[in-house]
């Protein structure tokens, strides 16, 4: 019973750690670029009673044997990089990628992180930069006199200037992508930083032969959660947190009528 009691109390402590990760899903259902998690669950360790194989005659073996599970753990909680939908918007600055790849941004710290979150605008230098200010990478600047500015699908960044007909080239966005984007260490703020896991990042132009999508123009990408299906997993959740519960108050009932024998 003793051990009834901690099994259970191992699944309400994982289905806690499920609804944590279910609320922060929630919580950026309208962040743009958010990637959705999923917890993952695994078994702990069992005690075996009766050892599968084990010799139960001279010529015979257990073919089942007696293992008692002493619970779960959640072990990961993996992210979801499924393309999320895609908001037309009126920032010409605002961009998507179709398909894998990261923009790089540079930190304060000087170290590079990696979004998909593709809002960017102008700072008082002409620099593109992110919703945080932290700059693009590679820098791109635009000359405070420009029109209109045009990016293309490849990342190549140009503007016209007043009484000039040829646009003038700025430079080209470089996307960033990695074997195991799983890896990635979330930072908030929409940032990923690499790891042993992730692999180093690979850096090529959009639509190139580096595996990276194409960019949109005058678009943004909206989280790809799903409300109706955090509502479901929040609800599948909650049923088996109390279903570990009623366990707690069964083993619980249990110890209570074997120390009513003694009276």
């Amino acid at each position: 019973m003793l051990r009834a009691l901690w099994t259970a109390a191992s699944g309400m402590q994982s289905q806690q750690t499920n609804i944590d990760v279910i609320a922060n899903n929630l919580a950026n259902a309208n962040t743009a670029g958010y990637k959705a998690r999923r917890t993952q669950f695994q078994d702990l360790l069992y005690q075996n009673v009766v050892q599968p194989g084990t010799s139960a005659g001279s010529q015979t073996l257990v073919p089942n044997g007696l293992q008692l599970g002493l619970g779960t753990r959640p072990s990961t909680n993996t992210i979801i990089f499924t393309q999320g939908s895609f908001q037309q918007t009126d920032n010409p600055l605002d961009l998507v990628i179709q398909g894998k790849g990261f923009f790089q941004v540079l930190l304060p710290s000087g170290t590079i992180a990696y979004t998909r979150a593709g809002n960017f605008q102008l700072d008082a230098t002409g620099n593109i930069v992110d919703s945080n200010g932290n700059a693009l990478q590679p820098q791109i600047n635009i000359q405070a006199a420009s029109q209109s500015v045009n990016i293309a699908a490849d990342g190549t960044v140009s503007y016209t200037l007043p009484n000039q007909a040829a646009s003038q080239v700025a430079g080209q966005i470089q996307l960033a992508n990695f074997i195991n984007p799983g890896g990635l260490n979330a930072v908030g703020s929409g940032y990923f930083e690499p790891t042993d896991a992730s692999g180093a990042a690979q850096l090529g132009v959009p639509g190139g032969q580096e595996g990276v999508g194409t960019l949109q123009q005058g678009y943004t990408e909206n989280s790809n959660v799903s409300v109706v299906e955090e509502f479901i997993n929040m609800i599948s959740s909650q049923r088996a947190y109390e279903a570990n519960s009623k366990v707690v108050k069964a083993a619980d009932e249990m110890y209570q009528q074997v120390n009513n024998l003694t009276q």
